[in-house]
């Protein structure tokens, strides 16, 4: 089954085919960094001109690089939730006009299982049920894969993403966005206990978690430091930090295997790029005897393999749209039959 796929949910605009869930024939992404990295982050207005821009030109180029015509096309795929929802909107519209003009089933995906579904492309061996710690730009959750289309979420932030939080350190400090991946780079070298920041502790849903705390008090060692003319350990800070935000992930994810007796455990979403995380995730698996699933860098960010990727099990599970779907800012993984 050829499945195209169409994503754009904040700064990416992709269109792939995939085929039968795990085969990416090709994911053509055309990214927007340069532009928002003017003004530190991600312009909602701009996004959204640029993907209706570039979305007719990557769905030409996805059929030209596979050879493929277009009615060996099977269904059309696209995310319509979460994400900036002008964004989310463009790639909607898009995916409901080609689905009607080709006469193709029309497959609504949601970003965050995605983000899963990346590693089915990673590891064709991958097969549910398994734990999933997503750590995107603004999702962090850890959940129990049941099914392919089968969720449940453990535990989530109860405010600020990881992925936020990195990005808002990251800018602070001058950096330039994407902030985690220069936060992350900056990283290297640096002693990770030289600043003391918080770790958010278990509360009445022990998986859940907190990073504005952890987030406050970095920056408040940022201004201090201006204020008193001190020069900062850069590396260090960025090395501490890291720690902060791994130490909070890798124990509430050690705590669900033990629980749930699972011994599979992915890794999903942007910030899974995160050397530090990769790193105690690893460790923290070694220890416990069980496999990690860690998708290549290139599988961390947004495409569109992981929508068709996903698209082909929700396609089975007979969760399919018309004409009527919506794009949303905000939904839940676990979400309604559409």
């Amino acid at each position: 089954m050829n499945i195209l796929a169409v994503e754009s949910s904040c700064d990416e605009t992709a269109v792939a085919i995939v085929r039968d869930g795990r085969q990416v024939l090709t994911d053509c992404i055309a990214s927007q960094v340069a532009l928002h990295r003017i003004y530190g982050g991600v312009v909602p207005e701009i996004a959204s001109r640029m993907h209706i821009e570039a979305i007719y030109g990557l769905a030409d180029q996805a059929l030209e690089r596979t050879g493929l015509r277009r009615e060996q096309i099977d269904a059309v795929a696209v995310t319509y939730a979460p994400g900036l929802i002008g964004a989310v909107l463009v790639g909607v519209n898009f995916a409901k006009g080609v689905a009607l003009a080709m006469g193709k089933p029309l497959i609504p995906v949601h970003h965050i299982r995605g983000h899963i579904a990346a590693n089915y492309i990673a590891y064709p061996e991958l097969e549910p049920p398994f734990l999933c710690l997503v750590v995107s730009g603004g999702h962090t959750m850890i959940v129990e894969v049941r099914d392919y289309t089968s969720m449940h979420v453990l535990g989530t932030t109860l405010d600020d993403a990881a992925g936020e939080s990195f990005d808002k350190v990251a800018r602070v400090l001058g950096m330039p966005y994407p902030g985690g991946a220069a936060l992350d780079r900056a990283a290297d070298g640096g002693e990770d206990t030289k600043y003391a920041l918080p770790r958010s502790k278990p509360g009445a849903n022990p998986y859940d978690m907190s990073f504005s705390g952890l987030k406050t008090a970095a920056l408040n060692q940022i201004h201090h430091a201006l204020q008193l003319g001190e020069t900062l350990d850069i590396p260090s800070l960025c090395a501490s930090f890291s720690a902060a935000v791994s130490d909070t992930l890798v124990p509430r994810v050690v705590r669900a295997m033990e629980e749930t007796g699972c011994r599979k455990i992915a890794v999903a979403g942007g910030v899974a790029a995160n050397s530090r995380i990769r790193r105690d995730i690893l460790s923290a698996a070694e220890q416990m005897g069980a496999q990690v699933y860690l998708p290549p860098l290139s599988l961390c960010g947004d495409n569109a393999a992981m929508i068709g990727a996903q698209a082909y099990y929700e396609f089975l599970a007979g969760n399919t749209a018309d004409m009527r779907l919506n794009a949303y800012a905000t939904k839940s993984i676990v979400g309604e039959r559409l």
